[in-house]
């Protein structure tokens, strides 16, 4: 695991059984920054460093659904785009690829899917469409949570245990979970939130069971294609910074820092937000490229 391809230990997501990869590991840590030693059995430190690198370096982005398309979740798709690319994407792509390189490092991965509950009125039971990741540390008690996909400021900056009622400081960020009971489920609802704006905050909602590539590959299709989806319609691109975090949102530009202060412009026509793609997230696109909205 020194360098070059790696080809080795099979992807575990969910209950799948693994398979074998060939996953350019050098390149993806290039593309992240990250110089930490990998011979070690894989630890905490590696985790949130690796997770924190990945959303530092990486955007968040939906142009693939806003033009037409559903983003392959193929391993070779996700390198080619993300990592050699210097692409973005979103929680199937950003996690999929998480799950490999983790994976690779030693760990063992099961994926997840969640409820989003930032914008719902209350009482709003919304689809499972969020892939998050829980992640086995050897020698570790607690698993841990990754999530490099959520795109939002509420998202995780490092990955934390899954511990109840325990509040996190990942980098600037606060999170916690909170336990709700699930109508007629076979276990309690796990509630992930964010400290914002003075109060605790849901974001999203799950259970532990494991998903499988399958699965994704269906809710990343209806996600992608839907004419209800939102990603059908609006842009939405967002770039984390260990200080701030940077969202286009349609042709609004919201920068927003950890002390609470927010900047806000609106970009004046599609030529303005290729410009604002290209210096701000990294994403250079064709500039004959239209963009809805």
């Amino acid at each position: 695991m020194s360098g070059g391809r790696y080809r080795g230990r099979g992807v575990t997501v969910g209950s799948m059984k693994p398979a074998r990869i060939a996953l350019d590991l050098d390149a993806y840590l290039a593309r992240i920054g990250w110089t930490g030693d990998r011979r070690p059995a894989p630890t905490v430190q590696t985790l949130r460093a690796v997770h924190r690198a990945h959303l530092t370096s990486i955007p968040f982005e939906n142009l693939e659904p806003l033009l037409g398309s559903a983003p392959s979740l193929a391993l070779p798709d996700l390198e080619a785009k993300l990592v050699r690319g210097r692409r973005g994407g979103y929680c199937y792509e950003h996690n999929t690829l998480l799950t490999a390189v983790l994976t690779a490092l030693g760990f063992r991965v099961t994926g997840l899917t969640a409820r989003v509950r930032v914008g719902a009125a209350p009482g709003t039971v919304r689809p499972r469409t969020h892939m998050l990741l829980l992640v086995e540390i050897p020698g570790e008690e607690r698993r841990h949570v990754a999530d490099v996909g959520f795109g939002s400021i509420g998202g995780l900056l490092e990955a934390v245990p899954l511990i109840a009622d325990t509040e996190f400081h990942d980098g600037t960020r606060r999170h916690r979970y909170v336990r709700e009971p699930y109508p007629d489920g076979l276990e309690d609802l796990w509630v992930f939130q964010a400290f914002l704006d003075g109060s605790w905050q849901d974001q999203y909602a799950f259970t532990r069971e494991p998903f499988d590539a399958s699965d994704y590959g269906v809710i990343n299709w209806h996600v992608a294609t839907n004419p209800r989806s939102p990603f059908q319609h609006t842009l939405f691109v967002q770039r984390t910074a260990p200080d701030h975090h940077l969202q286009l949102s349609g042709r609004t530009l919201i920068d927003t820092w950890s002390d609470g202060t927010r900047k806000e412009r609106q970009l004046a026509d599609n030529d303005e937000v290729l410009r604002v793609l290209a210096a701000e997230f990294g994403i250079h696109l064709p500039s004959d490229t239209v963009l809805p909205g």
